[in-house]
């Protein structure tokens, strides 16, 4: 390796941080009358991509807690959200001062049960109730387009379950 490639690639490491950590949520309905999941999609403020609720570490709350209070802030949602993680995706981020860093959101699912009517972003972004799919089809990180898809399964499953409980035990058995 010559000088000048060994300087090159020190130089390239010296430049090279870790992702910065951020915590986010898939916030999820589910409707009353046809039980059909519906996740919730927002637009960026400065690209109008569409993203999920998100944001940068908070002092004196645990990631899963962040993750809720962004959902509201952002979307105006409000419910209960899980404490495990669903997975995580990375992104690049323009910061304000025009230097692009990678950030790692780690994801947990919020379950919607409230929307307040003021928030404080309303109006800064656009707001959707879509399917998995269609949520999947929208983003641009194939990372999360990946966790999408595999809480739609995660869902399907919990749904499925829930829904062989409600059965009566007579006709579970007069079934078989």
């Amino acid at each position: 390796m010559t000088l000048l490639a060994r300087l090159a690639s020190d130089v390239q490491l010296m430049f090279r941080r870790p992702p910065r950590q951020q915590y986010g949520a898939i916030c999820y309905r589910v409707k009353k009358k046809s039980g059909d999941v519906e996740v919730l999609l927002l637009t960026s403020r400065d690209t109008g991509r569409w993203v999920i609720p998100k944001g940068w570490p908070m002092n004196g709350k645990c990631a899963h807690e962040v993750a809720a209070q962004e959902a509201l802030e952002e979307a105006g949602v409000r419910g209960t959200v899980e404490t495990e993680t669903l997975g995580a995706y990375t992104y690049p981020k323009m910061l304000r001062d025009g230097v692009q860093v990678i950030c790692k959101v780690q994801v947990y699912a919020l379950e919607v049960t409230d929307m307040a009517k003021n928030f404080k972003e309303k109006g800064e972004r656009t707001i959707e109730w879509v399917s998995f799919d269609e949520a999947a089809g929208r983003v641009h990180e194939p990372e999360l387009r990946r966790l999408f898809l595999a809480f739609k399964q995660k869902m399907t499953d919990k749904l499925a379950v829930k829904a062989v409980k409600q059965i009566p035990a007579a006709k579970q058995i007069s079934a078989k």
